[in-house]
């Protein structure tokens, strides 16, 4: 008989400047993921925190939705939302894998991302990790991704406001440094 292992969770970050989240989620088993937001949602105003959220069709989306927003927008961090179920193919596999690999790769090149993409056995297991009353993997992916961000501003500048990038309204071109100019 297996013993109950408690978990020490750390103390919420506080932050003296905004902080802003995407949350990206992959709705395919909705009430799951609508927990798991509810759970993240919860932690992010919990520290004063702001966010956005937006959905993709499955976790293997979650890494592109993630890296395009890294591109166009100017958020502090990610929280990757969504449940694989084992089926009957090796396809459960292959997403569990290949989303977490590109998450983690992400993570590896400084963006703060919680990871709460579920991997479970059956939808049993999924309703009892989503649910904030229960597990609540959506608030424990957010915490994660809000404890990044506390690390990166504290170890380093902060070099990104709150909200989306500028576009710029030039474009320079380099000017060629061999021979003469045209008059």
């Amino acid at each position: 008989m297996a013993a109950t292992v408690t978990h020490y969770t750390l103390p919420r970050p506080e932050f003296s400047k905004p902080v802003k989240l995407l949350i990206v989620v992959a709705p395919y088993y909705k009430e799951i993921a609508d927990d798991q937001v509810a759970g993240a949602i919860a932690e992010i105003e919990a520290v004063g925190g702001s966010y956005s959220l937006v959905e993709v069709p499955g976790a293997l989306e979650v890494p592109t939705a993630i890296a395009i927003a890294e591109n166009t927008s100017n958020f502090d961090g990610y929280v990757a939302l969504g449940c694989v179920i084992r089926g009957e193919t090796t396809h459960y596999d292959t997403v569990c894998n290949d989303s977490s690999r590109a998450l983690q790769l992400m993570g590896l090149q400084g963006l703060c991302i919680g990871n709460g993409i579920l991997t479970v056995e059956n939808v049993e297991q999924a309703q009892v990790r989503a649910d904030p009353g229960a597990m609540n993997k959506g608030g424990g992916a957010a915490a994660a991704a809000l404890h990044l961000v506390a690390l990166g501003r504290k170890w380093g500048a902060q070099t990104k406001g709150v909200g989306f990038k500028a576009r710029s309204e030039a474009i320079i071109l380099a000017e060629s440094s061999i021979g003469p100019k045209n008059a």
